[in-house]
């Protein structure tokens, strides 16, 4: 049995729609229950806080969450030595909405006039990633089976029954981030409106995958 082996690639260009504000808490204790307290009432209080801007607490998202130890250097002598430190706990959050520069600059000044200081880093993506991915498949199967077309018909062959098709099924990131991570600087009292004046437009999201496709050849 003869056979093609082809691979077809799709493109996408998407146009984000959704605005994703990723949170890292840190802290350092000495006492391991002191540590876990500490983290578990600043996750408490930012939540609180979101739950003003329209946010559900289970809105939040927990993209990691770790505690660990933490040694510091010094010297005695002509010697360094290290010590312990205390216990780090590190929490990294997200929330989500349908992006909206005026709600965002709400959010991010609220944020900055707030008892606890997380690390931002703000991002966009697509409110429906899997309909993306089906679209995206779709491109490559369709460009696998433009590109076999081309090539029988040039070898003066016919394109017989499908055999097989692979997809790797790999991890696709519908993701673009124009800002890096910052830290909020505390609010200025000049900004009675109670809001940052943001102007943010995304760039597109350009995504690819591949799909390998084989037929029969008579």
């Amino acid at each position: 049995m003869r056979t093609i082996r082809i691979t077809g690639k799709g493109q996408l260009k998407l146009r984000p729609d959704t605005t994703r504000i990723t949170m890292t808490l840190e802290g350092l204790d000495k006492d391991y229950e002191a540590t876990l307290k500490r983290s578990s009432d600043d996750t408490e209080a930012l939540k609180e806080l979101l739950t003003g801007f329209g946010f559900q607490k289970s809105d939040v998202k927990t993209l990691q969450f770790s505690v660990n130890t933490e040694y510091e250097s010094y010297r005695e002598g002509d010697e360094y030595r290290q010590r312990f430190a205390g216990y780090r706990f590190r929490h990294v959050m997200k929330v989500e909405f349908p992006s909206d520069n005026a709600r965002l600059g709400r959010i991010l000044y609220a944020l900055a006039g707030a008892a606890v200081r997380p690390e931002f880093r703000l991002s966009y993506t697509v409110g429906d990633p899997e309909a993306a991915k089906k679209a995206l498949l779709a491109k490559a199967v369709a460009d696998a089976r433009e590109k076999a077309a081309v090539l029988t018909e040039a070898a003066g062959v016919a394109l017989g029954q499908l055999r097989s098709i692979d997809y790797s099924w790999g991890t696709l990131s519908f993701e673009c981030a124009p800002m890096d991570n910052m830290v909020m600087a505390r609010k200025s009292a000049s900004l009675a409106d109670g809001a940052f004046d943001l102007d943010i437009e995304p760039d597109d999201i350009e995504v690819s995958d591949t799909v390998t496709v084989i037929w029969e050849i008579e």
